[in-house]
């Protein structure tokens, strides 16, 4: 979707995506708009509610099921296990998604872990192609007057121009792009902290037969979890930039994180995308 200011600024239901590295201060910023105005719709969330929500809990489970205490409950009906994500605490998506590694290590087969990188490539895609239903249902049913979709970190991998165009059709796109100051930080958290990832398979399979070569190992189960998804972060993240701004130049408008960071309400924000707006038309005019 593309616009002037000020039909952005006239416009009266606005529906935004915002598209991002994890880090670069979607959630805060979220957090910082009137929630009774704006419906915050997380495709994270979404995610592991509805398409992912039963293999979360039959992962659970099965771990439960390798403690003979918790086994003997389970099997008698005697407890249940229920998920409890929320937007803000979105665990057990990570921890079903996993790392690939050793599994005395708590990491998974090479098999076990591209299973669940295609089932949550095929939830992110449905996850993303509800957002026309839930700017409707957000509008109708609960009264929002604007709408907030956090695309999630990897949706620049999902290589689906029909999902692309369905969220430009419906939402204006925002990339919260991530100045070089900042990379640094971004990177050294993800490598002390490592979590799990989705990663695009042509990206993924060199990267691994790479790692295997550096490191001397001649099977990925005997790889330590921790040590592929610190080693890989930096590749991944350089490898999503362009596409991040290869889908803003196309369907949307560029933010810098410094910027979006210093927003304190909804008033700077809209002035912010107005201000984007303009810069890129005036960038274009004088091509």
């Amino acid at each position: 979707m593309k616009m002037s200011p000020q039909q952005f600024l006239d416009w009266e239901s606005k529906s935004i995506t915002l598209l991002a590295m994890s880090g670069a201060g979607k959630t805060t910023l979220a957090n910082k708009l009137p929630k009774d105005k704006w419906f915050h719709y997380s495709a994270d969330y979404r995610i592991g509610t509805k398409y992912l929500g039963e293999p979360i809990l039959d992962n659970i489970k099965r771990q439960a099921m390798d403690v003979p205490f918790l086994k003997k409950l389970l099997l008698s009906d005697s407890i249940y296990i229920h998920n409890n994500i929320t937007v803000d605490n979105l665990a057990p998506v990570s921890s079903f998604l996993g790392k690939l590694g050793n599994p005395e290590q708590g990491g998974l087969t090479l098999k076990e872990f591209k299973r669940r990188q295609a089932l949550h490539y095929q939830a992110e895609v449905a996850a993303l192609n509800d957002v026309p239903e839930f700017i409707h249902k957000a509008e109708d049913i609960y009264g929002y007057k604007h709408f907030l979709n956090d695309a999630g970190g990897s949706v620049c991998e999902l290589n689906r121009p029909d999902v692309l165009e369905t969220l430009s059709k419906h939402t204006l796109m925002i990339y919260i792009k991530i100045p070089p100051s900042l990379e640094q930080s971004i990177i050294t958290r993800a490598k002390t902290d490592p979590k799990p990832l989705y990663y695009q398979e042509t990206f993924f399979d060199p990267k691994l037969a790479e790692f295997l070569e550096i490191n001397g190992y001649n099977d990925p189960d005997l790889i330590p979890p921790d040590d592929f998804v610190s080693w890989i972060f930096p590749e991944l993240y350089k490898s999503r930039l362009p596409r991040y701004q290869a889908i803003a130049d196309q369907y949307g408008y560029t933010l810098d994180a410094n910027d979006v960071a210093n927003v304190t309400d909804e008033n700077d924000f809209i002035q912010l995308i107005a201000d984007a707006i303009a810069t890129q038309r005036e960038t274009l005019a004088c091509l």
